[in-house]
């Protein structure tokens, strides 16, 4: 009986073992994130970016003296695909693949395209188009986007993190594939306001003045490099999920001329084990943002959140119908996006 309770005595001090030592490894863990720090920014930016190949935007009919034809749409050519090289030559532009099919003169063209990270390879025979006596394909395609933003935060090692959230293609809302990016500043001009039903929008006009190159574009916001003086930004430590609270909060964020300006916000909801980026619901309570604004902003995205003393995260989307309520992601996630 005493060996059976010694042995019970020593299994119960190998668990307590085993549970300090993880609790240590994860305390350590969490120390060290909370030691992180960044400089917080929430100043409009603009955004440059040009697709790492062509994106389908659509097919459409082409007009033949033997009516419409289809070539891309009947190949099964679709919204969302990359095109990344004809007759094994790289595509980088609009114009590139205007050109090598009016010159195709009706010759059939071997297309790579990526689909859902997957490539492959389709034979297009363009037609000849009659109403402008050149050869088409029926596509509708993109290279490039531009737009405004808010970037979240800078780091010691010259990262910057910015929206939250990818940038998409207006039509077929896939994550633009990037070939390459910048950032520059820009100025806020005006905005529609928000009311339910209708998301208000920032209204700005980019200027030549760079802050960065834009390196990475991802589901959990935009990254790059920057060599901007953080010498007037504030750093603040960088919250873990669990050090995050319900309840009031402030976001940093540019709405007009006068540049950031700080704004009362409420944690409403939290999700410490999602796996995507919609981690809080945060909803506006300043008068003054609600009366001038009627809410979060298309633009606002990126826009930093501060909860006692330490950087939570950055907005990300609106609620369509309730335009005071909008979705954040964490804080560190950003960081650690930018890290990689």
């Amino acid at each position: 009986m005493k060996n059976i309770r010694n042995m019970i005595s020593l299994v119960l001090v190998i668990v307590f073992a085993v549970f300090v030592s993880n609790y240590d490894e994860s305390t350590q863990a969490a120390a060290t994130i909370s030691q992180n720090t960044v400089s917080v920014s929430g100043e409009s930016f603009g955004i440059k970016m040009h697709t790492q190949g062509v994106l389908v935007i659509s097919t459409a009919a082409v007009q033949t003296e033997n009516g419409e034809k289809h070539p891309a749409g009947d190949l099964g050519l679709r919204a969302g695909d990359v095109i990344t090289q004809i007759d094994g030559k790289e595509v980088k532009s609009c114009a590139a693949v205007s050109r090598a099919i009016e010159a195709s003169g009706g010759k059939e063209l071997i297309i790579t395209l990526r689909r859902e990270n997957e490539e492959k390879s389709v034979a297009l025979t363009p037609v000849l188009c009659k109403t402008s006596g050149t050869y088409k394909a029926g596509l509708w395609i993109r290279d490039s986007t531009a737009g405004i933003g808010t970037v979240t935060f800078y780091d010691s090692n010259g990262n910057f993190g910015a929206l939250g959230h990818g940038v998409t293609d207006v039509d077929t809302q896939t994550l633009l594939p990037l070939r390459n990016g910048e950032a520059v500043q820009s100025e806020i001009i005006g905005f529609s306001k928000a009311q339910k039903g209708a998301a208000g929008e920032l209204y700005g006009v980019l200027t030549k003045t760079a802050i960065g190159s834009i390196t990475k574009n991802t589901a959990g916001g935009v990254y790059g490099k920057s060599d901007k003086s953080l010498k007037h930004l504030k750093s603040y430590p960088v919250a873990q999920p669990k050090e995050v609270r319900r309840g009031k909060a402030t976001v940093l964020t540019t709405v007009d001329e006068r540049g950031v300006q700080a704004f009362e916000v409420n944690i409403q909801f939290i999700n410490i084990i999602g796996t995507g980026y919609k981690d809080m619901i945060v909803k506006v309570t300043d008068e003054k943002l609600l009366e001038k604004t009627g809410g979060i902003l298309q633009g606002m995205s990126g826009s930093p959140i501060i909860q006692n003393g330490k950087f939570v995260g950055a907005l990300t989307h609106v609620f369509l119908n309730r335009p005071e309520l909008g979705y954040a992601v964490f804080g560190y996630k950003m960081v650690n996006l930018a890290k990689q």
